[in-house]
């Protein structure tokens, strides 16, 4: 399989668009969770065994995937959101492509996934993601039981959003509750997780799962981490004959 790369940036943040040897005509953006980065030569989903295989699944499927550094530890900030519209912006105009794409989203990543569903629901088809954090503030009080990765999630909070830290308790946001027009299908790790379930996932099930099939919820076993890439596809799959 022949897979081209090319890096490139925006708002000095390292980005990469893979483009695979036999285009489907749709898009998928990434946007990873803590331990993601881009830098002028790789990337996190490069260089880690079990999701660069997850990539090159489905760039085998004919997914044009593109991410950005954003930032590394965004935690879902006004800025991280700007460049992520920025970024789709400019692959739909540098590329051949459907201008509705896909989105996965990992851990922290879902902030910003849920907050570009709710100002550009438009140009999303689906949205998957992976065992996400989608509340800021209870992730915060989690932390509290540590005191060593609550002190370094308020230093890393208050770098992203710009603001003192005595104040980050009251500036980061709760639940994302927005629009329910596009599909969304979580894979949640069965288990201990960073992100807990029941301060994530099962709390958003509860807001719009119960009323909405737009919603739905996945649990797997650690040992498939890597291995549902065919799953998310067939997901994708039934939403490509939208307009």
């Amino acid at each position: 399989m022949t897979v081209q790369r090319r890096f490139f940036q925006l708002d000095d943040q390292w980005c990469i668009i893979h483009l695979p040897e036999r285009p489907n005509g749709f898009a998928l953006l990434i946007i990873g969770d803590t331990n993601h980065f881009v830098n002028d030569r790789t990337s996190f989903w490069i260089e880690h065994k079990g999701r660069h295989q997850f990539l090159c699944d489905l760039l085998e499927y004919g997914y044009t995937i593109f991410y950005s550094h954003l930032y590394g530890r965004h935690w879902g900030s006004p800025k991280a959101v700007r460049l992520a519209k920025q970024l789709i912006y400019y692959v739909l105009k540098s590329e051949i492509l459907n201008k509705r794409i896909y989105i996965l989203a990992e851990g922290m990543g879902a902030l910003v996934a849920l907050q570009l569903l709710e100002t550009m629901p438009k140009q999303i088809r689906a949205i998957v993601m992976l065992s996400p954090c989608l509340d800021l503030r209870a992730q915060l009080e989690h932390k509290k039981e540590n005191e060593f990765f609550y002190k370094r999630m308020k230093k890393e909070i208050a770098l992203a959003y710009d603001i003192d830290e005595e104040n980050i308790e009251k500036a980061v946001p709760s639940l994302f509750i927005v629009p329910r027009q596009v599909p969304i299908k979580i894979w949640e790790l069965s288990g201990i997780t960073r992100c807990s379930s029941s301060h994530h996932c099962q709390k958003y099930e509860q807001w719009l799962g119960a009323a909405d099939d737009n919603v739905h919820v996945t649990y797997y076993l650690p040992e498939k981490r890597y291995q549902f890439s065919k799953a998310i596809h067939q997901f994708y799959q039934q939403y490509n004959e939208l307009p």
